[in-house]
C-alpha cells in the first residue's frame, strides 16, 4: 500500500522542480536529492550531497529485507514516520557507558546500537559528529550510513571519514546537515519501496 500524497506536497514538488532540473540524476540518487531538497527547501544540496546510486541501491534493498534502522538522536528517529526506529541515545545503557568511557552520549548511543541491531542495518546520522565518528570505530557492517550531521565542530571531517571509510554511504561536503535532512534522505528511500 503507497502512501497518500498530499496536494501540497505535490505543489511543492512542482515547484522545486521548476527552479531545478533533476531529470538526468539517476532514479534513486534523485528520490533522495528531490526529498532533502524538499525538506530543507536549501537547493544548495543539488550540488551539496554526495549520492552513490550503487550504495543507495544496497540500502533500498536492506530496507526491503526488514533491516534495522538506526538513529542517533531521537530528533532523527521522529523524523523517520513508517518503520521503527532503533535509537540509544537516551538509553541507560549509553548514559552509563558515555560517564565511564568518557564519551558523548551520542557516541555511547551507537556502541550500544551496534550491539542491539547487529550487521546489515541502515544508519542514519543527522545531529551528531561524534555519533559517525564512533560509527565508523564499530564492526557495523551497514548496508548503507546517511550520514548527514550538521555543525561547526566535526561535522564535515566525520562525514569525510565515511566517504573515505568505503562503507555505503550517503553524505554531503559542507557543514550543513541535520535531524530534518537525514530523515528526509531515509525517507525517500522508504517511500520508493512502498510504492513498489
Amino acid at each position: 500500500m503507497s502512501r497518500g500524497i498530499h496536494p501540497i506536497e505535490e505543489e511543492s514538488y512542482a515547484i522545486l522542480r521548476s527552479r531545478a532540473d533533476t531529470a538526468a540524476l539517476a532514479p534513486l540518487t534523485r528520490a533522495v536529492t528531490e526529498r532533502v531538497v524538499h525538506a530543507s527547501a536549501d537547493f544548495d544540496y543539488l550540488t551539496d550531497l554526495v549520492c552513490v546510486e550503487e550504495a543507495l541501491a544496497a540500502g533500498a534493498a536492506a530496507l526491503r529485507r526488514g533491516a534495522p534502522v538506526v538513529a542517533d538522536s531521537a530528533m532523527v528517529a521522529a523524523g523517520i514516520t513508517s518503520r521503527e526506529v532503533v535509537c540509544r541515545v537516551r538509553d541507560p545503557r549509553a548514559r552509563s557507558l558515555a560517564a565511564r568511557a568518557d564519551i558523548t552520549r551520542s557516541a555511547a548511543g551507537m556502541r550500544v546500537a551496534c550491539r542491539d541491531a547487529g550487521p546489515g542495518a541502515v544508519w542514519v546520522i543527522g545531529t551528531a559528529p561524534t555519533a559517525l565518528f564512533e560509527l565508523l570505530t564499530l564492526n557495523a557492517s551497514p548496508a548503507l550510513v546517511i550520514g548527514l550531521p550538521v555543525g561547526f565542530v566535526g561535522a564535515a571531517e566525520a562525514k569525510e571519514a565515511l566517504r573515505a571509510s568505503g562503507w555505503p554511504a550517503l553524505t554531503n561536503q559542507s557543514d550543513k546537515g541535520g535531524a530534518a535532512v537525514a530523515a528526509a534522505a531515509l525517507n525517500a528511500l522508504l517511500y520508493l519501496e512502498e510504492a513498489r
